[in-house]
């Protein structure tokens, strides 16, 4: 008969501590109970499996040869429970293990932040899936996803990692042979460089303060062929600040339009809701907040 009941555990350390001293009292004395409570202890675990353990006299208790192969069995449940605890006490000391992150499609320009997570967690591999759609965190075995937006699945925990802004950006070369626009009326008269989601096929609309028609030099389904574009003076590219400060940094992709555009966007780790979160994922989720948005 199968033990089901919450106590088969106590039970059964009951059972092996009196096999080893053959004596129910120095059991309960182990255990700090009475004697009487470990001999029902073990009466009604041979109830449940329909065998007798134990040939009892006044002086001492024996084993029968049932009792002996349940013994062993035994020992090896309490020898398998110890290795587990063990298994999770280094757990919690080093982090390690596979880490399933989703990315969106321009979570590819987080590659350096990605790269110095692995470079100071060279035990956790990580498995990164990068698509621009919402994915089922929970149902498809995701550890965590990278999302920009709000949250409205209550089944997940979510930490905020930073705000970025879309920029109209162009090269020095591109400007200079070109001009600056001054007004957004006057992109008409320019190579427009457009971003296309990659889920709807629609184009990404540019963050203006007032709506006017882009005539598209090139349309792109990632971000970085239109900063490459953008690098060689072909034309203005809307990108996200995140993706070109560097470029931005070294003057090679100068801001236009700035009085004229008005945007501001959130990015937020996503995880299943845990008590106890694994290692692995409390150290992920801490270096990204920390560390892909520096201040």
């Amino acid at each position: 008969m199968t033990l089901r009941h919450t106590d088969s555990l106590g039970a059964l350390d009951a059972f092996v501590r009196a096999a080893d001293a053959r004596s129910f009292t120095a059991a309960g004395r182990q255990l700090g109970v009475s004697a009487s409570a470990i001999g029902k202890a073990v009466a009604r675990l041979e109830d449940r499996l329909g065998v007798r353990l134990f040939h009892r006299s006044t002086r001492s208790v024996t084993l029968t040869p049932e009792g002996a192969l349940f013994l062993e069995r035994c020992r090896r449940i309490f020898s398998e429970i110890e290795t587990a605890e063990m298994e999770l006490a280094q757990s919690r000391g080093a982090p390690r293990g596979r880490l399933r992150v989703s990315l969106p499609l321009a979570g590819m320009l987080m590659m350096p932040t990605l790269s110095a997570f692995m470079q100071a967690y060279p035990e956790i591999e990580l498995d990164l899936d990068f698509s621009d759609r919402l994915v089922e965190v929970i149902e498809e075995g995701f550890d965590a996803v990278v999302r920009a937006g709000d949250v409205s699945d209550s089944r997940l925990m979510s930490r905020f990692l930073g705000v970025f802004r879309l920029q109209l950006v162009a090269s020095p070369g591109y400007l200079e042979r070109r001009g600056v626009p001054r007004a957004p009326e006057e992109l008409a008269g320019h190579a427009c460089l457009q971003h296309r989601f990659a889920t709807s096929g629609k184009l990404e609309p540019w963050p203006l303060r007032r709506e006017v028609a882009l005539p598209s030099a090139a349309v792109a389904n990632t971000i970085e062929p239109l900063i490459a574009m953008a690098e060689a003076g072909l034309g203005i590219a809307c990108l996200p600040d995140f993706a070109i400060r560097r470029q931005l940094e070294e003057g090679r992709l100068a801001v236009v339009l700035a009085d004229h555009t008005e945007h501001e966007g959130v990015f937020r780790l996503l995880w299943p809701s845990s008590r106890h979160p694994a290692p692995k994922l409390r150290v992920f989720v801490d270096f990204m907040a920390r560390s892909l948005f520096p201040a």
